[in-house]
């Protein structure tokens, strides 16, 4: 019988002011009745829009009626046929713009949890599961991939499953790209990461860390050693600044740099060799998901104070307004409609304090976004020991500058043919932020998923 409560199941969660002291997971997760529970919400809607809203394309329905049905393994074999990576898309996703945005039951309601959902059955599978992957029969040809971070992994592991001999090249000396150094212990556990990647090795991906490509490595090497297909999913992590007096002063972090030596190189456990300031006062610049992250991760550092400084409003953050209400719950102050103009520093060229300005929405810009306006004769400082800034990336220009033939725009995004990831070079494909600039994990999972699928009818009619 269906369960027609508006309202979905609540997510379990750590108390606020527990949590801003540890790096342990937010989210506790759905127990075994609360999953079967909410899974019955479906409606198993005939022409499941859900579907339409995600882009690696799971048959959302079926595995929610598995979930509904209680036969876990099923729904998470229905899961598997799609994602290279359910634990993590049900942490991470922004479900409540893509799938859960397009159920049915959200247009009166709340709609179906399918991002703790898939999380759950993700889980429990991990947990309760002792089956192997079934190694698929190999075709002879090999792949490279660069980069290992969602867009990489999912390619990897739908060019693995067709066949295929394939090589992951990390730079770093942990694979998982964005999933590690960027996203935090306590949104996405890095043993589940790990976790994950495993199962792609299990069923036949080598990766090899520490190789920089364009370094020790070029695509063109790559070819040489008998790859007959490239995929590019390196990032974009070469951060932004904004050009303003005092950016250089000691105390001044790009959030990558900052959640990168929190994340991966673990600053935040006693004991650790990795440098890092204990700043008593905070100020991040931006408004999207990786600002919430390093907000939520100076907390846990043991600020007193972190201020998110954004120039436009509460309601135009980019940010999931799930982790916007759980900054807010941590005690993460906002200082919306404020924009940096200048950071002050002290005899010992450390920065002591920002200079910001106050703003107001005009006119939407060409985006349709209203345009934020400086109010005039509205500076104030704000005291702050440590900046942050988290504005944007962009891709690292190595790739494409060791790769003749391979073109980007102007922002350094490589150019592909929009539909499969075919760059401007032959057999040589690219997907996630490398081509997007900064997007979200799923999205580049897409994007991997697509040029898997192309690479191999390319080399299928080769």
């Amino acid at each position: 019988m269906a369960n027609m409560d508006p309202i979905k199941c609540p997510m379990p969660v750590q108390d606020p002011n527990v949590r801003n002291g540890n790096f342990e997971e937010v989210a506790l997760g759905y127990t075994y009745d609360m999953a079967v529970n909410e899974a019955k919400r479906c409606l198993g809607c005939k022409h499941k829009p859900c579907v339409a809203g995600c882009p690696v394309g799971i048959d959302i329905p079926a595995f929610l009626g598995k979930v509904a049905e209680e036969d876990m393994e099923d729904a998470f074999d229905i899961l598997n046929l799609d994602s290279a990576l359910p634990a993590v898309c049900g942490r991470v996703c922004p479900q409540e713009s893509q799938c859960e945005g397009k159920c049915i039951r959200g247009i009166k309601h709340e709609p179906v949890g399918i991002g703790r959902l898939e999380r759950f059955v993700a889980d429990y599978h991990r947990e309760h599961s002792d089956q192997k992957p079934v190694m698929p029969e190999q075709n002879g040809k090999k792949v490279a991939v660069i980069g290992s971070g969602p867009s990489g992994l999912t390619a990897a592991g739908d060019l693995a499953k067709m066949g295929y001999k394939v090589t992951v090249y990390e730079a770093l000396h942990t694979p998982g790209g964005v999933l590690v150094y960027g996203i935090p212990e306590f949104r996405l556990p890095k043993d589940i990461v790990a976790k994950e990647i495993q199962g792609l090795r299990e069923i036949g991906v080598d990766v090899e860390t520490n190789v920089v490509i364009g370094r020790t490595l070029t695509v063109d090497e790559l070819f040489d050693m008998g790859n007959e297909a490239v995929f590019i999913g390196s990032g974009a992590g070469l951060p932004r600044f904004m050009n303003i007096p005092g950016e250089s002063l000691n105390g001044v972090y790009s959030a990558n740099e900052y959640l990168t030596r929190i994340n991966l190189m673990k600053a935040y456990k006693e004991g650790s060799k990795t440098p890092i300031q204990h700043a008593k006062n905070v100020a991040v610049v931006g408004g999207g998901n990786v600002a919430m992250d390093a907000a939520r991760c100076a907390k846990r550092m043991g600020a007193e104070n972190v201020y998110v400084v954004y120039r436009r409003g509460m309601s135009e953050l980019p940010a999931r307004v799930e982790e916007v209400e759980h900054a807010e719950e941590e005690g993460i102050i906002f200082k919306t409609l404020s924009n940096p103009i200048e950071v002050l520093g002290d005899e010992n060229g450390s920065v002591k304090a920002i200079v910001c300005q106050e703003m107001e929405l005009g006119e939407p810009d060409a985006s349709g976004r209203r345009r934020p306006m400086v109010k005039e004769g509205s500076e104030f400082t704000l005291d702050v020991d440590c900046m942050i800034m988290s504005i944007g990336t962009s891709p690292n220009p190595l790739i494409r500058s060791t790769t003749p033939g391979l073109e980007t725009d102007k922002y350094g995004c490589i150019i592909t043919n929009g539909d499969d990831g075919l760059t401007t070079r032959d057999a040589v494909y690219a997907g996630g932020d490398a081509v997007t600039g900064a997007a979200t994990v799923i999205l580049a999972m897409g994007a991997g998923k697509q040029a898997a699928a192309a690479i191999d009818e390319y080399l299928k009619t080769k």
